[in-house]
């Protein structure tokens, strides 16, 4: 194989690994105590009529805050909890962005009672090769933010 051949795959190798470094973060409020939360709950879930795709979406984001050491309260349950409890719940919503470059999923978490945002989880994948990978391997990342982000309890 001559040089340039070598070169040329090794910058389509390099160019890849770089698209697919799309950065997966979460940013805090400065003044939250995160340590505090303990459930959490996914808004509008019993009125969700958009794409069928993002129904996917919603079950792996539900599993990931499962994973997490916040406990997942029904959007029905919320008035039985007491106020203490309440004072330690996070609203989560998501957003799902894709374009031809890169797919992000983003789970916003606002504290219930204040409605402030308290912590935003964001995974973006631009592999480029397939749109579901992508979609996939962003839900992967903003799962791995959301557990890093409020660690299960030992």
């Amino acid at each position: 194989m001559s040089n340039n051949k070598s070169l040329a795959i090794f910058l389509i190798i390099l160019g890849l690994i770089i698209a697919g470094c799309t950065t997966s973060r979460t940013t805090i409020s400065r003044s939250a105590d995160i340590s505090r939360y303990r459930y959490a709950s996914l808004t509008d879930v019993m009125s969700y009529n958009g794409p069928a795709g993002m129904m996917d979406a919603e079950i792996k984001i539900y599993d990931a805050i499962d994973n997490s050491r916040l406990r997942m309260v029904g959007d029905q349950a919320i008035n039985e909890l007491s106020y203490e409890q309440k004072q330690q719940l996070l609203l989560a919503r998501f957003a799902v962005t894709r374009n031809q470059e890169e797919t992000i999923v983003t789970v916003n978490f606002v504290d219930y009672l204040s409605g402030r945002p308290i912590a935003s989880c964001r995974g973006a994948s631009a592999l480029g090769i397939d749109s579901r990978i992508d979609f996939n391997t962003a839900l992967k990342k903003v799962a791995a933010q959301i557990e890093k982000t409020f660690p299960p309890e030992p």
